[in-house]
């Protein structure tokens, strides 16, 4: 399998931190986020990586030339002229995901013990799976809306009330959306929007008709290293989350 590592974001929340370097180069216990994904998905098999890039996109690139790839087969989505967001990113970075089977996609500011191939599992058992989504309990002001098949239908803010619903059906219960999925590759045939957009608004919009699923993860570590609060927590508890 192939996997997508979105390494583009300008990393607002971090400033100060992410003033001269990108995220992907934020150490967490000395070592950066893009090298612990890296090791990660290189543990389970993964030796085809995409990675996109923008904010420091250089140092990004310089970064994987001193670590001659790691070993890796790894492609460059460059979008420094013009940050693109999750869907966008992968509406560039389409062909180079084309290949046998599906293609994981994966944010660089997550860390998790969730094991990789389970999920990879799952999505092969879901019946005619287009994209599955790891998801777990935690609070969240937008949640992504499921019925009890855990099939995608919908999206809510907790904080402005507004709803987006794909399938009109009754007791949706919300999960908190993980950062990483997996996705068929017939998927990127069927993007239609252009320009900056979100994943998650191709998947409601596919959710209307295609089979979108998501996976519980609940019980497994799982941290967004996206504030100086979380990238304290993840510094202080790096073995729990990986």
């Amino acid at each position: 399998m192939k996997a997508m590592i979105f390494a583009a974001g300008v990393g607002t929340r971090l400033r100060p931190f992410t003033d001269s370097i990108p995220k992907a180069l934020i150490p967490v216990s000395g070592t950066p986020l893009l090298e612990i994904l890296i090791r990660k998905l290189t543990g389970v098999g993964f030796s085809q990586l995409v990675i996109n890039v923008h904010h420091h996109a250089r140092q990004i690139i310089r970064f994987l030339e001193e670590h001659e790839n790691f070993g890796l087969s790894i492609e460059v989505s460059d979008e420094s002229d013009w940050l693109l967001d999750t869907g966008g990113g992968l509406k560039k970075a389409a062909p180079m995901l084309q290949g046998q089977g599906p293609f994981l996609l994966h944010n660089v500011d997550i860390l998790s013990a969730i094991r990789l191939e389970q999920l990879i599992d799952a999505h092969s058992r879901m019946p005619h799976a287009l994209a599955t989504l790891a998801v777990n309990a935690r609070p969240a002001s937008r949640q992504l809306l499921v019925n009890g098949e855990n099939r995608l239908c919908g999206w809510q803010n907790a904080a402005t009330s507004e709803k987006i619903i794909s399938r009109d059906e009754n007791g949706l219960k919300p999960v908190s959306f993980c950062g990483i999925h997996v996705v068929n590759p017939e998927l990127t045939d069927m993007i239609i929007e252009e320009g900056a957009f979100s994943i998650i608004e191709l998947y409601l919009r596919l959710a209307r008709t295609e089979p979108i699923y998501v996976w519980p993860c609940n019980n497994e570590p799982w941290i967004d290293v996206g504030t100086p609060e979380s990238l304290r927590k993840a510094n202080e508890n790096i073995g729990y989350y990986i």
